[in-house]
């Protein structure tokens, strides 16, 4: 008998007289010839999952799905929510396979919880300024704009033709005035904060980039990680962002976030303890005022009224450079040993005037470059301060209970220690002066970027006034269109006199902009905030969406941005909530590191030289070189063109198919963990296997339930009732597991073994079972709707298929709305009411020899039931040394049946 037609009441041979009832358009498919078999399309199932099957199911949902997250809705205040944010991209214009894997662990995330009734948005934006852009567009004679545009709208297609969802509607490009307006807005905010400062500094500047790098952006070797170029130390006028201010109040913040992977460690290591402050002091030179401050680093700030003096390093850079000072200092220079020279300052604090002396050493500890000297706390500053001859107060005593109190330090004298640490850092942060505590290791973030394509710095110079933030109402600073080209690249800002002259806002006198443009990495630190509401034209966003989105529920990336990236969003939120602009002090919840794609490579070892696959011979029992038999350097690294090792996700796909790549990625390895891509021995034909079992135990369910016998759950017979309800048990054991694992530690490769484990016990259904019982329906159908997230064009079909059968048992599912509309699946009220652990009686050859405590979710898995009792006392007593020839677990009666020789 040939398959029924499902939903339609007729076999498939009545299917040619029935035709006439269908569409025009049915009947010009078959008039071009073309033969279509799902039954999405015909209304006839395919028994099989062949290749051409799974293409025509992905072509077919293909739409259905990608749209399922596309449109800002309405906010409903009475659901709860969930962001999920994946993070963007820079536009290269070619994706690559760990773009596809994060976006892949974002993408089932963001489905999950809309089936579980949240509201969710899944963003997607572009990471759009940058060296790279720059130089590509240099190297193609483009401007920098054109370039990035056209890599946005190939990389956009590119993940929808690949089946990826996101909420397009919130759409953002860093590149977009509409967009780095409000980068220059929140600087100015900032500004106004007395957290954006200029100072001369020692830098490492990139010769052949012509930029400025971070410490972190120059590798071992004292190379540009972008260009490869020697990097070297310069010295220029940066602006720099007071990061430290926040250090120990985001150092404490950690503590309140859920375990990130390791990553909590990393930051908290990158900030370090935080048991010292600045204070900003007054230069003077020959006694009289600079007008200059600079910030000094006290270790005891509770002894700050026993200062002597400050020491600064011989590279150490002043604010504005006064040329007075910059003489004076340079004269002490000379010396070579720790020198008074004619600077000193005032502490705004404490109003002492101290000494500046140049340090004999070329570094201190950590990163710092000017600290404060007191000698009651620190032996090296007492033997300074008395080697020079310079004068200071004891400003602690022990009383005789071992306690320290104060001495010698105006209002807080007679505070304990650790009383006047509260009292004069707090004071200090009161009146503007410092006092910030902050960590000897940390710096702060030094933005400036010499090239053009970033976020213009929204700052005017002005000879009258000084510097002066650009006002909001003149926002954006929009970078001037550059057509020119040099041999050295794009025109600096530096050159373009038209867009360099300007007025003051202040005065209206004549000024000049900023040419420096801003690191990257402000862009990204803020783009989360301007997901929740993209679309403002007021404001960066408004703050009633921010507090109802924010945080994000779950952030996905790579772990090398776990330090710097992770550090400045972080930075830029507490500032935010200090503005009153978010409720939330810390922008993150849950943070999920992805680990690296990597692939084989093969190298001569003569050379070092990386070879293609088509140069390597494997036919023998080690990799050679085709051409001369070297053997060759087999590694697994990152992905990458020169390494010849890479693999092209659109190619993938175009292999595989959308699902299958999909499950792929999810199934090789967790999450956090590196997949080596190796296409013969890895996850691939595993997760092929699978979906063709699940399809063919959907096609055995279609055709018993289209048949003329009407299911009847009284005819089943003894055993198949404990076949039915061991089903049961499985299909809430697996809801269970696999919703736990989506929602806590997002171990997908476990999830899927699960769905495996519940496709299997189905696969061995009896036939009665699948024609007659309501468990094996809702198995099923639960099975299929967990699949969903990460497969969703396999399950749409299956869904499709199973939705319209003749006679269904369940009622509690809407099987008219596509899959992914479906609830996610919940436990029966009966499962949850079971007891946590059920006695499993033990049988040695029948025998009875005592009982075991099993967990209630695994008194049905015979290996882990058998596993329990060897470990027991009842099994060293009866079973250690004995041959276990069968181990048989009764599907009705909470018992093991152990079979041994006699």
């Amino acid at each position: 008998m040939g398959p029924a037609v499902v939903g339609l009441g007729f076999c498939s041979s009545c299917l040619k007289g029935r035709l006439n009832g269908l569409s025009k358009n049915w009947h010009r498919v078959l008039s071009h010839g073309v033969t279509r078999t799902i039954y999405s399309e015909t209304g006839q199932w395919e028994k099989l999952y062949r290749l051409e099957t799974r293409r025509k199911v992905e072509k077919h949902w293909h739409h259905k799905v990608k749209d399922n997250f596309t449109t800002i809705n309405q906010l409903d205040n009475t659901k709860p929510k969930y962001y999920v944010l994946s993070m963007f991209p820079y536009p290269s214009g070619k994706l690559h396979m760990g773009h596809v894997r994060v976006y892949t662990l974002s993408d089932t995330v963001a489905r999950f919880q809309k089936m579980r009734g949240m509201q969710v948005i899944n963003p997607m934006g572009w990471d759009a300024f940058g060296l790279p852009a720059e130089n590509a567009a240099i190297e193609r004679g483009l401007n920098p704009d054109t370039w990035t545009k056209s890599n946005i709208k190939q990389m956009r297609q590119q993940l929808e033709r690949i089946g990826l969802s996101f909420s397009w509607d919130r759409e953002i490009s860093t590149c977009s005035p509409e967009y780095y307006k409000w980068t220059q807005y929140l600087l100015v905010k900032m500004f106004e904060a007395g957290l954006v400062y200029q100072k001369e500094a020692l830098v490492n500047w990139d010769p052949v980039d012509q930029t400025v790098l971070a410490n972190e952006q120059v590798d071992e070797n004292g190379c540009s990680w972008r260009s490869g170029a020697k990097v070297e130390q310069k010295y220029l006028k940066q602006w720099f962002l007071k990061t430290t201010v926040y250090a120990k109040a985001m150092k404490e913040a950690l503590a309140d976030l859920p375990e990130w992977y390791g990553v909590k460690s990393m930051q908290a290591n990158w900030i370090g303890n935080c048991t010292g402050c600045f204070f900003d002091c007054m230069l003077k030179v020959d006694n009289v005022e600079t007008g200059e401050k600079i910030s000094a680093y006290a270790f005891n700030p509770e002894a700050i009224y026993g200062a002597s003096h400050i020491t600064i390093l011989p590279s150490y850079r002043l604010l504005y450079g006064d040329s007075r000072v910059k003489g004076a200092l340079q004269e002490a220079l000379a010396s070579g040993k720790d020198c008074l020279t004619r600077v000193s300052v005032v502490n705004l604090f404490t109003k002492q005037e101290l000494p500046v002396i140049i340090s004999a050493k070329c570094e201190f500890e950590e990163y710092l470059d000017c600290t404060i000297g007191i000698p009651s706390t620190n032996l090296e500053d007492a033997t300074l301060a008395d080697t020079l001859g310079l004068s200071y107060a004891r400003v602690t005593e022990t009383l005789k209970d071992g306690t320290e109190r104060l001495i010698n330090s105006a209002q807080f004298t007679g505070l304990s220690r650790h009383d006047a640490f509260d009292a004069i850092t707090n004071q200090a942060q009161d009146e503007g002066v410092g006092g910030h505590l902050t960590s000897s290791k940390l710096r702060d973030w030094l933005i400036s970027r010499q090239r053009y394509w970033g976020t213009p710095i929204p700052i005017i110079h002005c000879s009258s006034c000084g510097t002066v933030p650009v006002p909001y109402d003149d926002l954006p600073v929009v970078l001037p269109t550059v057509s020119t080209f040099t041999g050295k690249g794009l025109s600096p800002l530096s050159t373009i006199s038209d867009w360099i002259n300007c007025k003051c806002p202040r005065c209206a006198g004549a000024a000049v902009r900023e040419t420096d443009t801003m690191d990257t990495f402000v862009d990204s630190a803020w783009y989360y905030l301007r997901y929740t509401d993209p679309l403002n034209t007021q404001r960066p966003f408004d703050k009633s969406l921010a507090d109802f989105w924010m945080p994000v529920d779950l952030y996905i990336g790579g772990k090398e941005h776990a330090v710097m990236h992770l550090y400045y969003a972080r930075f830029f939120n507490h500032f935010c909530r200090s503005q009153d602009m978010v409720k939330h002090r810390e922008p993150f919840n849950k943070l999920l590191v992805q680990g690296l794609i990597k692939g084989q490579t093969f190298r001569l070892a003569s050379t070092g030289k990386y070879l293609p696959r088509d140069e390597v011979d494997i036919s023998g029992n080690e990799p050679v070189h085709a051409e001369t038999g070297e053997k060759l350097q087999i590694t697994w690294e990152k992905m990458s063109k020169s390494k010849h090792n890479g693999v092209d996700p659109e190619e993938m796909v175009a292999k595989y198919g959308i699902d299958t790549t999909r499950l792929y990625l999810l199934f090789a390895a967790p999450p956090e963990q590196d997949i080596l891509w190796d296409m013969k021995t890895d996850a691939i034909p595993g997760v092929q296997r699978w979906q063709s079992r699940v399809w063919a135990l959907t096609s055995k369910f279609i055709e018993a339930r289209n048949s003329s016998v009407k299911p009847n759950p009284q005819f089943l017979r003894k055993n198949e009732i404990a076949e039915t309800q061991k089903i049961w048990q499985n299909r809430n054991l697996t809801v269970s597991e696999v919703t736990s694992y989506f929602t806590e530690d997002f171990v997908f490769n476990a999830a899927i073994s699960q769905l495996m484990s519940l496709s299997n016990i189905l696969s061995q259904s009896s036939a009665q079972v699948v024609q007659h019982s309501r468990e094996f329906e809702d198995a099923l159908a639960s099975l299929i709707i967990m699949i969903s997230p990460m497969a969703p064009h396999l399950a749409s079909e299956l869904w499709k298929g199973m939705g319209h059968v003749v006679h269904k048992l369940c009622t509690h599912y809407n099987w008219k709305k596509d899959v992914l509309l479906q609830a996610w699946p919940t436990l029966d009220p009966e499962y949850l009411s079971q007891p946590d652990t059920v006695e499993v009686l033990v049988l040695i050859n029948n025998k009875t020899c005592g009982s075991i405590s099993v967990p209630f979710t695994i008194c049905q898995d015979s290996k882990k039931v058998q596993d329990l009792v060897l470990q027991s006392d009842l099994g060293t007593t009866y079973l250690q040394g004995r041959t276990i020839k069968r181990v048989i677990l009764s599907p009705r009666r909470t018992l093991v049946n152990f079979l041994v020789p006699e």
